[in-house]
């Protein structure tokens, strides 16, 4: 390189250099995003697959409960047996869900707003005072 470039020359180089670097950065963040995404797709849909077989094996087990319990009772009561609990689940975790779902609303955070919020007044005070 010479040593001996005028400074406008040198800085000019210095921002197209850094221009350039910071999209070979950014494309270089995009293909390794893209790589992430593909593979968290893949991951996404196996765990679709693990919930629908999942889910043929609650039934499997929901007819074996069944047919367990018919062994004692009519059919029809063993069934309807069974529907009862998985109801009284369901009822229980909606419960649940919903009083989970309360705690979270509003969707603000809260705290932040707060901390902000006291920040503009003592900036304020502050711009204030340095005018008096």
């Amino acid at each position: 390189m010479d040593d001996d470039r005028p400074l406008p020359d040198l800085m000019r180089d210095l921002s197209q250099q850094s221009t350039e670097l910071i999209r070979q950065e950014i494309e270089l963040a995009k293909a390794e995003l893209r790589a992430k995404g593909k593979s968290a797709g893949v991951g996404a849909g196996m765990f679709g697959a693990a919930g629908l077989i999942a889910v043929f094996g609650v039934g499997a087990l929901t007819a074996c409960v069944i047919l367990a319990l018919a062994t004692a009772m009519d059919a029809w009561l063993a069934a309807l047996i069974v529907a009862v609990v998985y109801l009284a689940v369901a009822g229980v975790a909606a419960l649940l869900g919903k009083t989970k779902v309360q705690e979270a609303t509003p969707p603000a955070p809260e705290q932040a707003i707060a901390s902000t919020k006291e920040d503009v007044q003592w900036t304020k005070q502050r711009a204030q005072a340095a005018r008096q």
